[in-house]
């Protein structure tokens, strides 16, 4: 399990653009695998907290049960500058649920959240991706367990 507080030690500078990414709008995109292995997309919001990412959902909703049969995700970053200038941020991995009162409580600890059932849902980091526009190039940033941080550039 890499957590992101793990990510954040391994890639410090990738691994704060990529929260500030997805920090600066509320909402964003995930794909999860249906039951017949076809994609799913939804609308989520992340949040980072006590060392991890966290994504939440309401109680019984379809991603909930997405990510309870298969855990793979991939989570993409709102994108609202055409130009790309912060780029646009890519987070893949892997979903345990948590289910502990407590743990539930820590997570959102000063954070407002509707009442009511709901999932929360860890994220075990497997890939980061940022890319960006700088001048006239494509700039790819990404990180992976066990393999750091690295970047391409494309004309």
């Amino acid at each position: 399990m890499t957590s992101w507080n793990d990510v954040l030690a391994d890639a410090p500078d990738l691994a704060e653009r990529v929260q500030a990414r997805f920090q600066s709008a509320k909402h964003h995109t995930l794909a999860t695998l249906r039951r017949d292995g076809s994609p799913r997309i939804s609308g989520t919001e992340i949040t980072f907290s006590v060392g991890n990412a966290w994504l939440g959902g309401m109680h019984g909703a379809r991603k909930a049960q997405d990510l309870q049969r298969d855990p793979r995700f991939a989570l993409h970053s709102s994108t609202a500058d055409e130009t790309l200038a912060d780029g646009d941020a890519r987070i893949s991995g892997h979903a345990v649920e948590v289910t502990d009162p407590a743990e539930i409580a820590r997570v959102y600890e000063g954070i407002s959240i509707p009442e009511g059932p709901m999932h929360l849902f860890r994220i075990e980091v497997d890939e980061l991706v940022l890319t960006r526009v700088e001048d006239d190039e494509l700039v790819v940033d990404w990180w992976r367990a066990g393999q750091g941080a690295q970047q391409v550039k494309r004309r």
